[in-house]
């Protein structure tokens, strides 16, 4: 009788018990869905202001040991420079992009877009070449007809260019915003990463948990002046070669230099035939060809020079990792998943060859990878 009433008493224990564990986990998930509700309209716009503040907080520090440790000041007049260095000329680019384009719907609408006749080489292309060149003696001999001919897909792509120029305005001024959140953030960089060390380590353990943080912003860092760093830069020195040239539509071959550097495709494609237009349209003469041509060569190959300086630099994972991670994160979540990509395999790749170094006995091998 005894032990049955222990074991009633017992029983009712751990139903409240588990009771208790159970509203709790429900209060808790309930509280955390409520916060990811609130918090999601701004999600994309705080992960850029993060990434940006991991990866410039060194620069931060710079200014800030210069300015008497004025850590608010600081962030002030580096999201100013910002501002000033990125936003303005990609302003100008775009603004270029825009004015080329309605440069040419003009000069089509009124009839005045005089199109060369092609090589006769052009036909002897393999595969495509009989067609580019049917199209291209068609425009060349009769261009209203062309696009008369084409008039729904011309209509389409129009609808498409301007719909990119919109998305493309509003993410620059999305990026404006996140540089605003991110000079808040390096304001208060030391509590934010005490903070990140201590959630870490709650996670892991001490080791592994510092560890682990300085693989994350080292991935950040390392994404941002490998990938988006260099794309930029290349289409940077591109579009500057190509405004010097006097080649026409600049905006456009810097917007598809950039898209083509950040999707790691070689921006010589870009490159190429911006320097065909130049021997065809320019006025510059033999020499300056030369020299313009020699110019956009080294920029259309420079991220062969500048990648393996920058890309997994201070990165605890081989670069073949992060390339990968960069690659497939940009093909699943576009160029915000480059950096969540990244950093996740990366992680993955620690976690796994630490398992590899631990041996079957349990014991940590001896290695670079041995936590």
């Amino acid at each position: 009788m005894e032990n049955n009433e222990l074991s009633t008493v017992v029983e009712k224990r751990l139903v409240a018990r588990f009771l208790d564990m159970f509203i709790k986990l429900v209060l808790i998930l309930g509280l955390g869905s409520f916060c990811f509700t609130v918090l999601s309209p701004f999600m994309n716009m705080l992960l850029w202001a993060l990434i940006l503040a991991v990866t410039l907080y060194p620069l931060h520090q710079r200014f800030a040991s210069r300015m008497g440790g004025k850590q608010g000041l600081a962030a002030t007049v580096l999201v100013l420079l910002g501002i000033v260095l990125i936003v303005l000329p990609t302003i100008a680019m775009l603004s270029s992009l825009g004015d080329s384009v309605s440069h040419l719907v003009e000069r089509v609408s009124s009839d005045s877009l005089v199109i060369p006749a092609p090589s006769a080489h052009i036909a002897s292309i393999p595969v495509v070449g009989g067609k580019v060149y049917v199209l291209w003696l068609k425009a060349s001999t009769d261009l209203p007809g062309l696009i008369s001919s084409y008039r729904p897909q011309l209509g389409d792509i129009a609808k498409q260019v301007v719909g990119v120029l919109a998305s493309m305005g509003g993410g620059l001024l999305g990026f404006v915003f996140s540089f605003i959140v991110a000079g808040i953030m390096m304001a208060w960089g030391a509590a934010g990463a005490l903070s990140a060390d201590r959630i870490a380590i709650r996670i892991t353990d001490t080791q592994r948990g510092l560890a682990l943080t300085k693989l994350c912003t080292g991935t950040i860092r390392a994404v941002a002046m490998g990938v988006i760093g260099v794309a930029f830069i290349q289409a940077l020195l591109a579009g500057i070669v190509m405004a010097v040239a006097g080649i026409p539509a600049v905006g456009i071959f810097f917007v598809l230099a950039l898209i083509l550097g950040i999707a790691q495709v070689p921006v010589i494609l870009v490159t190429a035939p911006a320097i065909a237009i130049m021997w065809m349209t320019g006025d510059h003469g033999m020499v300056m060809n030369i020299v313009f041509t020699v110019l956009l060569l080294i920029a259309g190959m420079a991220d062969n020079v500048l990648k393996p300086l920058l890309l997994g630099r201070g990165v605890d994972a081989p670069m073949p990792v992060v390339l990968l991670g960069a690659l497939g994160g940009m093909a699943a979540s576009g160029i915000l998943g480059m950096f969540v990509g990244a950093t996740l395999l990366s992680i993955g790749y620690r976690i796994f060859m630490a398992w590899v170094n631990q041996g079957p006995d349990g014991l940590a091998a001896s290695g670079k990878d041995a936590q």
